[in-house]
């Protein structure tokens, strides 16, 4: 009979339709509780007591970066970091309620340079607070970070900095209501059903309301940071940042726009393009002494959130603890020969040591010889994501995170 048939053409589209999202739900959810890895027992010890904080200088002003201890946003916190860092008029600090390693985007294990308790010895209120996307924003192991905040907008008068989905924290403490606020694209679609009385903006690359800046999604935490620098130290200094850290979007007194951008059917296929890669090449990472902080965002944050593209390992060569050119420490999660059996490629932040490995490469042509290696600062413009992330995804998926860009060189 006919509605027989029409039953069964029914059920047919509907499991066609239900399994395929169904196996795409799961690989996202894999995909994305693999962004933030807890550090495993198997990975290099590290004395946490033989590594310094910064000196404190009473004459400057106090900048500090938030942390969760359950993971932070890589390009969120390091490139706002390195923007304050270069311009030299800080005392620059990341805390976090304990001081072991955190989890950046794609398992790079920071060490915060102070607890809160530790910041508090120095400094009563920081003058500059920047939050950055947190994995835990909204649940109850954030609760310590936002009563923080809302301690420090009481006592003292400091300038709070979020920086893309970060705005959610600040929103969840109740310091954005009744304000302009700016966050990513995509995470202002959630934050405008679940923080209604936040006067919510797009098209820009971020909201300067006084005594709170919201940046946009992605890099435009440089943009927020280079206007601390302008508003604080002075136009000159900003301009002097800008262009050591190769960012060409600088706008003086004024945010820069950006188109908005809403959900197209391209960014569907692009998302499941990244649900149904259970192939995720292991790459690893090789950290070295001195490597940029935006050089190792670069090489975290485009393979993994919303990307999926591959699963990043922090090596050292010998197992141990770097410091970045301005002076934060990372710690592996393997040394080089022990990870080497399960790498599929190797990616080498920072000019210098992509040399290194490349005259290694000639030397020793049966090693790790195909590999990206991804240098900052230059003069050049912006990078897509897709020339980020290689020949490992598809046109839909370089567009999926619209206008990604970075300071950077990429050779390959």
């Amino acid at each position: 009979m006919r509605w027989q048939r029409t039953i069964v053409v029914a059920a047919t589209v509907f499991v066609a339709l239900a399994v395929p999202t169904a196996v795409g739900a799961v690989g996202i959810a894999q995909a994305t509780e693999e962004i933030y890895t807890a550090r495993q027992m198997s990975a290099p010890s590290i004395a946490i007591d033989t590594v310094g904080a910064p000196a404190h200088d009473p004459a400057k002003p106090t900048a500090v970066i938030v942390l969760s201890t359950n993971g932070s946003n890589a390009a969120d916190v390091l490139a706002p970091y390195e923007v304050l860092a270069e311009s030299g008029a800080f005392n620059l600090y990341t805390v976090a309620t304990q001081r072991e390693p955190v989890p950046l985007t794609g398992g790079l294990d920071l060490i915060p340079d102070l607890t809160f308790d530790q910041l508090a010895d120095r400094v009563q209120t920081p003058d500059v607070i920047v939050v950055p996307q947190l994995h835990d924003a909204g649940e109850p192991s954030s609760a310590p970070i936002i009563g923080w905040l809302q301690h420090q907008h009481a006592e003292g008068d400091p300038l709070l900095v979020s920086v893309c989905v970060g705005a959610e924290v600040l929103a969840a403490a109740g310091l954005l209501d009744g304000r302009p606020a700016t966050s990513h694209w995509l995470g202002l679609i959630r934050l405008r059903r679940s923080y209604p009385d936040v006067q919510w903006q797009d098209g820009v690359r971020y909201v300067d309301d006084g005594d709170v800046i919201t940046a946009a999604g992605v890099l435009s935490g440089v943009d927020a940071a280079l206007r601390v620098v302008e508003r604080i130290v002075g136009q000159g200094a900003a301009e002097q940042v800008a262009q050591a850290v190769a960012w060409p979007d600088y706008s003086p007194r004024l945010a820069a726009s950006i188109p908005p951008s809403q959900p197209t059917s391209a960014d569907t296929v692009g998302l499941l393009g990244g649900a149904y890669r259970w192939d995720r090449q292991a790459m690893g990472v090789l950290l070295t002494d001195g490597v940029g902080e935006i050089e190792l965002a670069s090489a975290f944050r485009p393979y993994t959130e919303l990307s999926y593209l591959a699963r990043p390992i922090a090596l050292t060569v010998d197992g141990h603890p770097i410091r970045s050119r301005h002076g934060l420490t990372f710690v592996p999660r393997a040394g080089l020969d022990a990870a080497a059996s399960r790498l599929d490629r190797l990616v080498v932040p920072g000019a210098a040591a992509a040399r290194q490995a490349g005259a290694k490469c000639i030397r020793d042509p049966g090693g790790f010889c195909r590999s990206i290696s991804i240098s900052s600062p230059v003069s050049a413009s912006t990078v897509p994501c897709a020339t980020l992330r290689a020949p490992t995804m598809s046109r839909p998926l370089a567009g999926w995170r619209k206008r990604c860009s970075t300071p950077t060189r990429i050779h390959s």
